[in-house]
């Protein structure tokens, strides 16, 4: 038979970054190449006494069906949360999602038709450029520095594009690049949006583990106008497999956010929310994520250390504040595949640059990933990595004399 697929079903099987993950995830592989959680830190014990206490004391309720909008009192627990960052707010901006991509998923549906702009930072979240695309947006890339997206590139970008939607950011510890974007830059953002009456989606998985620096407060925390719609997640500060995450927003935005959740899934898993927010009851969620921090800080260190000790000193990479990731470039027109290649070769592995660009791609760029690995591995592995670049150079320079 042939199958009718819609425009959002992508032609081609190939899967790049699955490929790169499958590779990377042989045994004798040292692979920094995945962006997951330590899984040595997951509130095991907890989560587990939290469960049967659940099941005990209101285990009917939570194995029925619920309301699309998500458990009340895991909603609570979440408005204490965003207080802490500075949000005020109510369960009726909040809305329980099936971690924060399924927010992402929604928000595009929500907004986007064919031929719509979004504008998003160069590099991003490759799963969120996937999701743009499949709705048939416009995507258009605004180069970033070290304080995050580039303010008068951005405006410029707005100013050329009226059809714009939203500006996508990742403002903390962004994902590849590990970067954050500066207070003033985020009020420059809310003025742009303001002055050209578009939305900002502001991703924000990792702000919570910030390990040095000092804290800034979301971008929502700017916005006078409503027009922020705010995505987090549970899987970095608790653990990823729970697959719970929230949007926070305009009330009468909430209400068409559960609109279109309901169609989608109905509700998020209703007993992990029982659980979650039985968990966040009775402990102290920031103490978890402080130990959390500590260990992210350590890895983060090590593997800063080695960079300087390993890598050619003119490979340039970002510093990190928390987060899970260092981005780095290599110079010169090196190709990453043949450089993820000798890599593979001396068992170690990253996720190369390409996936997370959204129009031309700056070649020899990649991301790498501290959290996942001992530090005894982190050192390992980027003494191998290291001794890769720099084959990959030679080799690169060799060709270009040849020819």
């Amino acid at each position: 038979m042939t199958y009718q697929f819609s425009d959002r079903v992508p032609e081609s099987d190939e899967d790049p970054v699955g490929n790169i993950l499958k590779v990377a995830g042989s045994p004798d592989v040292i692979s920094f190449a995945g962006g997951l959680p330590a899984p040595e830190l997951f509130p095991v014990a907890e989560l587990k006494r939290v469960t049967d206490e659940v099941y005990d004391e209101s285990g009917r309720q939570a194995l029925q069906y619920s309301t699309a909008i998500g458990y009340p009192q895991l909603r609570e627990q979440i408005v204490k949360r965003m207080a802490h960052q500075g949000v005020k707010t109510t369960i009726d901006n909040i809305m329980i999602s099936t971690g924060s991509q399924q927010s992402i998923d929604l928000t595009a549906k929500m907004f986007v038709n064919p031929g719509d702009t979004v504008i998003v930072e160069k590099p991003t979240y490759l799963c969120a450029l996937d999701v743009f695309r499949s709705y048939g947006a416009h995507i258009v890339g605004v180069d970033m520095d070290e304080n995050g997206m580039k303010i008068d590139q951005l405006e410029k970008a707005v100013a050329e594009n009226p059809n714009t939607k939203f500006i996508y950011t990742i403002p903390n510890f962004q994902n590849p690049t590990g970067r954050t974007m500066s207070a003033d830059r985020r009020e420059r953002m809310i003025e742009i949006a303001d002055n050209y009456d578009i939305m900002i989606v502001e991703d924000d998985p990792y702000g919570a583990i910030r390990f040095a620096g000092d804290d800034i407060e979301p971008i929502k925390f700017y916005d006078d106008h409503e027009r922020v719609i705010y995505l987090s997640t549970f899987s970095k500060i608790l653990a990823p497999g729970l697959r719970l995450g929230w949007i926070v927003a305009e009330k009468s935005l909430i209400k068409k956010f559960t609109l279109m959740k309901q169609s989608a899934d109905v509700h998020s898993d209703n007993l992990t929310q029982h659980i979650v927010a039985k968990f966040m009851s009775e402990y102290d969620i920031d103490d978890h994520i402080d130990k959390i921090k500590q260990v992210y800080r350590k890895r983060e260190r090590v593997m800063m250390n080695a960079i300087e000790a390993f890598f050619p000193k003119n490979v340039h990479y970002s510093h990190p504040e928390g987060g899970l990731f260092i981005w780095v470039e290599v110079p010169g027109d090196v190709d990453t595949k043949a450089l993820f290649d000798t890599c593979i070769k001396h068992n170690v592995a990253f996720v190369p640059g390409e996936p997370f660009y959204p129009d031309a791609v700056t070649p020899g760029t990649f991301r790498l990933n501290y959290s996942n690995m001992s530090e005894d591995h982190i050192k390992t592995g980027i003494k191998r990595l290291g001794d890769a670049i720099k084959e990959t150079i030679s080799e690169s320079v060799s060709s270009v004399s040849r020819n």
